[in-house]
């Protein structure tokens, strides 16, 4: 195996709190009282193209909550979606502190919609950690599509044995592998540090 010189990130679940899982979709079905019956199947039906960035934040809104008068207003509901997302501090802190030493080329290779994947760069101060964002929204991909990671691989010019990738999701990491990556499952930051330091990677 050669030297790693690239690390690829999962965003939501590792570095940050996912942007719009189911999680967050509960949240706010409670808070803007929809029925949760309606709302999912129609979320169904449009998350592909929402986050391969073929279906807009505003057309989103329109077919799963605004297709009906609401008392609550469209921005209301973008504002409540932006502020569910946290930071994972200290696996943020630990991907700053390796980009900080320009040892390696750090990139992102998320799913996630326009809207919200932007809101995320520029809240948490992604772009001072990472030189190339493959976001399905901006790509057309979706993990775990073995073209996304291959992508990554163009784009950042490694070959597939020089490159990590950082997933919570096993389904993610296999799509993953079965390009050559290797690959981490995080379940804790402590847990990455120590699977990334056995493969020779210090923060």
């Amino acid at each position: 195996m050669g030297k790693i010189q690239a690390l690829f990130w999962d965003v939501g679940g590792v570095l940050l709190s996912n942007a719009w899982d189911h999680t967050e979709r509960d949240l706010a079905i409670e808070h803007f009282l929809l029925s949760k019956p309606e709302f999912e199947e129609r979320h169904t039906e449009l998350v592909v193209p929402f986050e391969e960035g073929r279906v807009s934040l505003d057309e989103y809104l329109e077919r799963t909550v605004f297709y009906q008068s609401q008392t609550f207003s469209r921005e209301e509901f973008k504002q409540f979606m932006f502020s569910l997302s946290r930071p994972k501090v200290q696996s943020l802190e630990l991907a700053r502190s390796l980009s900080s030493k320009c040892e390696y080329a750090m990139a992102t290779i998320n799913n996630e919609s326009r809207d919200l994947n932007k809101y995320r760069i520029q809240k948490f101060e992604l772009a001072e950690i990472f030189d190339v964002f493959v976001s399905s929204c901006f790509v057309g991909i979706r993990k775990p599509d073995e073209r996304i990671y291959r992508l990554a691989l163009e784009l950042t010019q490694f070959s597939a044995e020089e490159c990590v990738f950082i997933d919570d999701r096993q389904e993610n990491l296999t799509g993953a592998e079965k390009v050559g990556i290797r690959t981490v499952l995080m379940k804790d930051a402590q847990q990455l540090r120590r699977d990334l330091q056995s493969l020779g990677i210090e923060a």
